[in-house]
This record gives structure tokens, C-alpha cells and sequence, in this order.
């Protein structure tokens, strides 16, 4: 029942300011499990303006998704991914995830500027004015996807290729013993975080241009690739 959803967890129905309001951010939330942990983050971190795309992994049980669709269902900015991943923790899935739920939010009605991954286990310490502030005071048209050059102790995360392996209940990413090819482009790794705040103009960028397209595909089999991805693009001249 929506309305009970809306009354009874008291979610705001209207922006709090005209800066907020004029300044709509569109969320990535991926999650597997605890479905209270995620409707309270939810509550948290929603506002009207805003747009929201939940993925909610593919192995996830069949009642945990459906009562994901059924809150979501009750807002007209919130959707589930298009195209769900079978999300194996440190490989090339969780990357998709993300990308599956930029390619779903670049063709959305509604116009946001920055976007913000989170998973289902996080929960914000800031309000959406604080953190709206924050973009624009220090970070105005700029990606936040901090990262230094790759170093040495995690070469091995892009020289080696790695398989993801899920069987029965169990997941996990392996060596093998193949090695890769040099990144395409002569591109320069970076390693960083696999969370970000991402300009609408930067996503609209790794989802079009060759470079990015290159460097998808090449880090198909290599370790924890949200870590170098997104750091390494932001890095690129221009």
C-alpha cells in the first residue's frame, strides 16, 4: 500500500529549498540482501527531484525482489535496472552493474547533474543540501574519483587475466594462468575507490567514446576493474 509506505517511513514529498530543487542528483543503489538496511538508506537519501536506479543482483531470492519492486513501484524516480548482473564480489559484474543502471539514467525524463554509487550497506552522514553544497562549492563540473598511478603491490590485478566462477550458492573471482595484453590506447592505470560522484557529461562520455568503450572491454577479466575504471577515464586529457 503506497500510501502507508509514504506515511509510516515519512518520506519527503517535496524539495526542501530552491537549490536543492534546482539541483537534481541521480543515484545507483546495488543491492543482494537486507531489505530493511535498504529502505531505510532509501528514506535517507530520497527526495522528489531526484532519480534513483536500484540493481538488485540476479541471484537475489525471488521474495527479496519482488518486494524491492513493490517500494519502488510507489515512486514515479525510482526504477529498477533494466538489466540485471549476477554480481560476483572483485569482478568485471559489479562494473556492469553500475554501467547497466548509467545507460538506464542518461535516457531518464529526468535532468540531473551529478550521479552517486552506493550499495545497499551504506548510509549517508550528510543531508542532500549538505552534499549538493559541498559538489558545488569544491567539485563544480568536476568528477570526484580520486586515485593515484597503479602501484606495484596491485599490478597484478590488470597483468594476470581472472575468471569469475559462481556455482551453486558460491562466487568468487580466480587467477589464471593467462596475461594480459597492455591496456588499449596506451592508456596509464589508475587505481582508486569504485565509488564516485560523476558528472551527467562524464557518463555520457564513458558510455559513447572509443577510449572508454577499449578500456571496458579490456578490463573484462581483470581484478576489482571498478577500481581502475572510472579513475583511470578521469585521468585522460581534456
Amino acid at each position: 500500500n503506497c500510501s502507508t509506505v509514504l506515511k509510516t517511513l515519512h518520506f519527503i514529498t517535496r524539495p526542501l529549498s530552491d537549490e536543492e530543487g534546482n539541483f537534481s542528483l541521480a543515484y545507483i543503489i546495488t543491492i543482494h540482501k537486507e531489505l530493511e538496511m535498504f529502505v531505510k538508506l532509501l528514506r535517507a537519501i530520497y527526495m522528489p527531484q531526484n532519480i534513483y536506479c536500484i540493481h538488485v543482483d540476479e541471484k537475489s531470492p525471488k521474495d527479496y525482489r519482488a518486494a524491492v519492486q513493490n517500494i519502488v513501484n510507489c515512486f514515479e524516480n525510482i526504477f529498477l535496472s533494466s538489466k540485471r548482473e549476477n554480481v560476483v564480489y572483485a569482478g568485471f559484474s559489479r562494473l556492469q552493474a553500475d554501467i547497466n543502471c548509467m545507460r538506464d539514467l542518461v535516457h531518464s525524463k529526468i535532468q540531473w547533474n551529478y550521479v552517486i554509487n552506493l550499495c545497499g550497506q551504506d548510509y549517508p552522514i550528510k543531508t542532500n543540501k549538505d552534499i549538493i553544497q559541498y559538489i558545488r562549492s569544491k567539485w563544480n563540473g568536476k568528477n570526484m574519483t580520486p586515485g593515484v598511478v597503479q602501484p606495484l603491490h596491485m599490478k597484478h590485478r590488470t597483468q594476470v587475466s581472472y575468471r569469475e566462477y559462481v556455482h551453486s550458492g558460491m562466487s568468487y573471482v580466480y587467477p589464471t594462468k593467462n596475461m594480459k595484453t597492455k591496456p588499449p590506447h596506451n592508456l596509464t592505470i589508475y587505481f582508486g575507490s569504485a565509488y564516485y560522484i560523476l558528472t551527467k557529461e562524464f557518463v555520457e562520455f564513458t558510455l559513447t567514446d572509443a577510449r572508454a568503450k577499449d578500456l571496458l572491454e579490456w578490463s573484462r577479466d581483470t581484478y576489482s576493474p571498478d577500481e581502475h575504471y572510472w579513475v583511470t577515464l578521469n585521468r585522460l586529457n581534456g
